[in-house]
């Protein structure tokens, strides 16, 4: 059965890739075999356009990664707390970056809910999944009315509730230096922008 046109563009285009890194750093490979230690943990988005490695110039083993629809840390979400747990107790990160960007679609879909006349004007209930879980979205949501804004809002929510973790209260306890920093990632000139709200064991940072 011929292979989809699509998937064998992409392992072509990995055989490439793997093959011009060989060649530019020979052992590169092997030597991330080995391990990994990233300082940088990156909470963002799932969109296609803001993948990290890509718009930071970034290698393999560069950054520790979660991301999920419109960058959200919820504090009773097992899967971003365990990533947050491994990253900070175990690979010795010690940026936890949480990045948000214009032009979301969940901070777009919970803005439109969020301001329509019944409150519901997205097409996902709150008892699907994807309402579930822009539940906390739809309701910062209704404190802006500029997209932008609440993009923004957003990032600097969530930096508070990852600074609240007792993750990252134990590790500042144990007097590790983990800060925590709120970027903007702008689609419109692939351009971060640091919010400044960042927070470290000491305070703001």
């Amino acid at each position: 059965m011929p292979q989809d046109y699509i998937l064998a563009r992409l392992l072509s285009n990995n055989a490439q890739w793997a093959s011009d890194v060989d060649k530019a750093e020979p052992g590169f490979f092997a030597e991330t075999a080995k391990g990994q230690a990233p300082k940088v943990l990156w909470i963002g988005c799932s969109d296609s356009r803001v993948p990290e490695s890509v718009v930071t110039a970034s290698k393999p083993g560069d950054i520790f990664v979660h991301r999920n629809i419109a960058n959200q840390f919820h504090p009773d979400d097992d899967s971003a707390l365990s990533v947050l747990t491994y990253a900070v107790a175990h690979v010795g990160v010690t940026h936890v970056l949480l990045v948000g960007h214009t032009s979301c679609g969940g901070a777009q879909a919970c803005h439109a809910a969020a301001h329509s006349a019944d409150g519901h004007g997205h097409e996902h209930g709150a008892e699907d999944a994807l309402g579930r879980w822009l539940g906390p979205l739809t309701a910062l949501a209704r404190e802006h009315e500029d997209l932008t804004a609440l993009v923004e809002a957003n990032v600097r929510a969530q930096v508070a509730n990852i600074a609240a973790t007792d993750v990252v209260r134990a590790a500042w306890a144990q007097g590790k230096d983990v800060q925590v920093h709120g970027w903007v990632y702008d689609l419109e000139t692939g351009r971060l922008r640091d919010l400044g709200v960042s927070v470290g064991k000491a305070g703001a940072v």
